[in-house]
């Protein structure tokens, strides 16, 4: 059988139902699960045996909406998460520890910047920012022994920059650590990171996977080509014994499944940010019409993006699928298909006119999530990023006026409408 389409996969992955068993994924909706005897279930709690006995770490509805995942980016293994940051933490915990280093592209969403920048800093873990734009000679400056791993976005939030995947990925390799990439923006429908080198890739599955803002979520899927062992001296963590799974090496008894079998069974058992079985259950709902969806956000954006880039008013417009775009280059290489739904913009009348822009919408909304059905509209100084300082704000390159429009799959026109009558008041 010739391999399925990704529009095939958003519908059939995963989820395999036998005679008698229901076409739908069902909800299982149970904490725990029951065993005729004690030794079965103790061969479960020593990684001997395949199966469920507490939802904490695993569950069949979330497994299989994960597979499903993981069939779409081409990996080998896959774990859903409670949200797209616990999805990134989990990405780099599973391979740091206290004394390790990071580099992360500067562009990165907010919350992500601060979870590497403050938040593991307190744990231990120090990260050096980037400009993804910068030469391969300085980004190899960035790089100390202690490195374990590079992090970027395929699409930055709200930036827009576009990742070298290619470049990050032979960089990266070169100082022999793994390159996580978060596909949130591109998913898998107009970009494969695993393609271009890429090892690891992490979602919001809130964002465009989901598309309904109805249930939170991430994910982390695995490649299966990062030679861990090859590594061993650099991540001890897969390659010497776990003395709290009796002393089990992840690389010799999993092989390419090792990194997610040590994600589910030491840091979701201890941590516990899994995704709920209803989530999940709502996340392959979105992810049957993925392949739809993905396509329309991106012609509704691009006509957007074009009114916009022609309005008096507006003092530029940032959306890669326009051919003067900085990025433009490295989108048709990367994302031929389209980029995503997302505009960033500013105006002429700079920080006081956004905000006074933002209060006249009709339709389009003020709200702080992105990439779903519904168009919205958020100004990230003042609301996602405001925990940033000025000169951080420059560093990850968001400028004071920006306005970051999320485009949905309304009929584009009355989007457009909206932001017309909105921009006549100003």
């Amino acid at each position: 059988m010739n391999k399925p389409g990704l529009d095939t996969l958003c519908i059939q992955a995963g989820w395999k139902p036998e005679n008698g068993q229901p076409r739908v994924l069902p909800i299982c909706q149970s904490t725990t699960f029951k065993y005729d005897n004690s030794d079965e279930m103790g061969q479960l709690f020593d990684l001997e045996k395949s199966g469920y006995f507490y939802t904490r770490l695993q569950n069949p509805t979330c497994d299989t909406v994960a597979q499903k995942i993981c069939e779409l980016e081409g990996g080998t293994g896959a774990m859903l998460t409670s949200s797209g940051q616990a999805a990134n933490y989990f990405a780099v915990l599973n391979i740091c520890e206290a004394g390790d280093h990071i580099v992360c592209s500067n562009s990165v969403y907010g919350g992500t910047f601060n979870l590497f920048g403050t938040t593991m800093k307190k744990q231990g873990i120090e990260c050096t920012f980037v400009d993804p734009d910068a030469s391969e000679e300085e980004l190899h400056q960035a790089f100390q022994p202690n490195t374990k791993a590079v992090i970027a976005e395929t699409i930055a939030n709200p930036t827009l920059v576009v990742l070298d995947i290619e470049k990050f990925a032979k960089l990266a390799h070169s100082h022999r650590v793994p390159l996580i990439v978060d596909n949130t923006f591109a998913t898998p429908i107009n970009c494969r990171p695993f393609e271009w080198g890429a090892d690891i890739v992490t979602h919001s599955t809130t964002k465009y996977m989901d598309g309904h803002g109805v249930s939170l979520g991430g994910c982390i899927v695995d490649s299966g080509n990062f030679d861990w062992q090859a590594n061993a001296d650099k991540f001890p963590g897969l390659t010497q014994p776990d003395e709290s799974y009796h002393g089990i090496v992840y690389t010799e008894k999993f092989g390419k499944n090792a990194y997610i079998t040590k994600a589910t069974s030491q840091l979701m058992r201890d941590l516990g940010s899994m995704q709920s079985p209803m989530n999940a259950f709502l996340l392959n709902i979105g992810l049957e019409t993925l392949h739809l969806r993905v396509p329309r956000h991106c012609e509704n954006a691009r006509k957007t993006a074009e009114f916009l880039s022609n309005h008096e008013k507006v003092a530029w417009v940032n959306f890669a699928g326009l051919p003067d775009n900085k990025y433009h280059t490295l989108a048709e290489k990367y994302l031929p298909g389209g980029t995503c739904g997302v505009i960033s913009f500013g105006l002429k009348g700079g920080r006081a006119a956004a905000g006074k822009m933002m209060d006249q919408f009709h339709m389009i909304a003020i709200v702080t999530h992105v990439a779903d059905a519904r168009t919205c509209v958020l100004h990230p100084a003042s609301h996602t990023h405001r925990q940033m300082t000025d000169e951080q704000l420059k560093e990850a390159g968001i400028a004071p006026d920006l306005i970051r429009l999320s485009v949905g799959i309304e009929n584009a026109q009355d989007i457009i409408n909206d932001l017309k009558q909105a921009l006549e008041k100003i």
